[in-house]
């Protein structure tokens, strides 16, 4: 069969499976099957090899070590004491609140990793909030969804720790590289909270003294370390990625067990085993798109695409253009873990042919997948923020448009000027290039 036969019946097969409402991970599985049935030296059997394959690293195990990490933040309050800490800074700003919602997300996207877990855990404290004080609930539900995509792209980030490990790609140049995009996603938010406050009238907090401030600090400071921790123990090579995310564990269970002591060590077995099905899914779909992926690399389905589009003559920025869309348009139909094996794996040998940097590519990856969280008709984000907030997807879909508008403006200056990206690990750990 040639790459054009073999990625018809992949993605025709996946996508009668997706329309017919089978489960993303489960749908990948079974498109792989028609394939390995009545491809030449294939068996079914593959699907499980390739699967088991894909589980034998090491790399992996972060995954479900940042996802106990966030859960125990979680349920040790710590969530509370950034809400506190964030109001000092930004609540006396027009649409305090909504400035809070933010700068929170910002802050717990630097312990957590995971934009659901910054969704549900920022979610059930905001929305509430916020409508208490007057907010519009499709605001509060769209403000909360999109802030929470700063967990994927402000390092530590499971999905650039997936990306590194399946890509070969420094996962301490992608955490550093993560942090300008991250910052000025949270800017051009609170540009817009800003923009919404002057025309709805939203309250605004007193400004907090210097004592409040102070103690909002000291309450938070020991969690605020936790990024410090991560992030530079990795980029300095004190340890692993996963090594990182087995002290993110330890760190926050001794937080919130002895400092906090907000944790009796009785209710660790239940923090466990919610870690364990969330980190399930994602896991299930790391095995299933890795045969997937696998079948498009055994077909050569990469090359020929490359070879196709070396014939258009396309420069750098037009190709980033078109891997910016490409993950955009896939985002909102799939989980991002299983496109970055899937499309990440096709799209990365295009990247190399025209000589856009690894590091570049990944984030443009990153970022546009991380629009996937919150744009229906997956959006995992704005399903969580919508049920909190008690409001359907499609009356929060207007807010969402408005504040995504900057976000993908934002995306097109990654493209345009790889600089934004590469700027922090270009001049502070250029080994990591």
């Amino acid at each position: 069969m040639s790459p054009a036969e073999v990625t018809a019946i992949l993605l025709g097969t996946f996508g009668l499976l997706v329309v017919l409402r089978v489960p993303v991970s489960f749908a990948l599985g079974l498109a792989c099957v028609p394939i390995l049935i009545v491809g030449e030296h294939l068996t079914p059997m593959m699907l499980l090899t390739e699967m088991l394959k894909s589980y034998n690293s090491f790399i992996l195990l972060a995954v479900p070590f940042f996802l106990l990490a966030a859960n125990v933040m979680n349920a040790a309050g710590i969530t509370d004491r950034l809400v506190g800490l964030s109001k000092a800074l930004v609540g006396h700003l027009p649409g305090g609140l909504g400035h809070v919602n933010v700068i929170v997300s910002m802050l717990f996207a630097g312990i957590s990793g995971s934009s659901t877990a910054d969704a549900a855990g920022i979610g059930s404290l905001m929305i509430p909030a916020m409508k208490k004080q007057g907010y519009d609930a499709n605001f509060s539900v769209a403000l909360t969804a999109c802030s929470s995509v700063m967990g994927v792209i402000i390092p530590p980030s499971i999905m650039m720790i997936v990306w590194g490990g399946l890509m070969s790609v420094s996962i301490g140049g992608l955490f550093l590289a993560g942090i300008v995009p991250g910052l000025l996603i949270a800017l051009m938010m609170m540009a817009t909270v800003w923009g919404y406050a002057k025309s709805r009238g939203y309250p605004v907090y007193g400004r907090a003294s210097l004592q409040e401030f102070m103690v909002a600090l000291r309450g938070s400071v020991l969690a605020l370390v936790t990024p410090a921790i991560i992030v530079g123990g990795i980029v300095l090579g004190f340890f692993t990625p996963t090594e990182a995310s087995v002290i993110a564990v330890l760190y926050s269970v001794f937080l919130g067990v002895f400092v906090y002591r907000s944790i009796t060590l009785s209710s660790l077995p239940e923090i466990l085993c919610d870690s364990a099905r969330l980190a399930a899914v994602p896991l299930f779909c790391i095995g299933t798109a890795s045969a997937f992926g696998w079948l498009l690399a055994y077909y050569h389905v990469p090359q020929a695409l490359v070879q196709v589009l070396a014939s258009w003559g396309l420069g750098v920025i037009t190709t980033g253009l078109v891997i910016a869309l490409a993950f955009l348009a896939v985002g909102m139909f799939i989980d991002a873990i299983p496109a970055i094996i899937i499309l990440g794996a096709v799209l990365s040998p295009v990247a190399q042919d025209v000589g856009m940097h690894p590091i570049h590519f990944a984030i443009i990856g990153v970022v546009a997948l991380a629009f996937g969280l919150v744009t229906p008709p997956y959006g995992l984000c704005l399903l969580i923020s919508c049920a909190l907030g008690g409001v359907t997807v499609v009356q929060a879909l207007r807010d969402v448009a408005v504040i995504l508008l900057p976000m993908l403006l934002l995306l097109l200056m990654i493209v345009l000027f790889p600089e934004i990206v590469l700027f922090i690990p270009r001049n502070f750990a250029p080994d990591l290039l």
